[in-house]
């Protein structure tokens, strides 16, 4: 493989990452509000933009991962070109 298609690697990134993003998503949605009960003693406000993080935080994530598969691909693209040519197991 000399290079990698620029936006089909940034695709797959971007889904990547957004799968990703459930985990911490989930993790501070539950943890705010176990938080808030623990805390408070009932759920409020706060409690309703932690849960929103089961939204953000994948967006966030896929956003995040569409923008690195993008620098990654030309990375890659850059160094294949000049490195292809050597052979490293002589």
């Amino acid at each position: 493989m000399k290079t990698i298609k620029i936006f089909s690697f940034a695709k797959f990134q971007a889904v990547l990452l957004g799968c990703l993003g459930f985990i911490p998503g989930i993790l501070y949605s539950f943890g705010g509000t176990i938080y808030d009960i623990l805390t408070t003693g009932s759920v409020n406000f706060g409690t309703l933009l932690a849960y929103l993080a089961l939204i953000m935080m994948p967006i966030y994530f896929a956003v995040f991962g569409f923008i690195l598969g993008i620098l990654e691909a030309i990375i890659y693209n850059l160094f294949a070109r000049t490195l292809i040519d050597i052979d490293f197991y002589e």
